[in-house]
């Protein structure tokens, strides 16, 4: 049996910033800026999304010379869907009149 848990607040917030650019590759500093998230917060999770096959993940080669590769990210259908079926509960709707 597979049990479904409710997203967190903060997954909710993870998963809302993506899907405003659902096409677009995010960088995790990006997403730290859009969410208000620390890094301490953000990466696991984006590593539980990514596993959960809520979002895709690639390393991008950088636009500048010298610069390393850089972890990107991207909500997948499943995340959009999980998101939509989030905002429908009664508590996710709570939290967007907060914000």
């Amino acid at each position: 049996m597979t049990r479904t848990r409710k997203i967190s607040p903060q997954t909710f917030t993870v998963l809302g910033a993506l899907a405003d650019r659902p096409s677009d590759w995010l960088y995790g500093r990006e997403l730290a800026k859009l969410t208000g998230l620390k890094s301490g917060s953000l990466y696991p999770i984006l590593i539980r999304l990514a596993d959960r096959a809520l979002l895709e993940s690639q390393w991008l080669e950088p636009t500048e010379r010298g610069r390393p590769p850089r972890h990107a990210y991207r909500i997948t259908a499943a995340g959009l869907k999980a998101l939509a079926d989030a905002a429908g509960e009664p508590s996710a709707r709570l939290r967007e009149l907060r914000v």
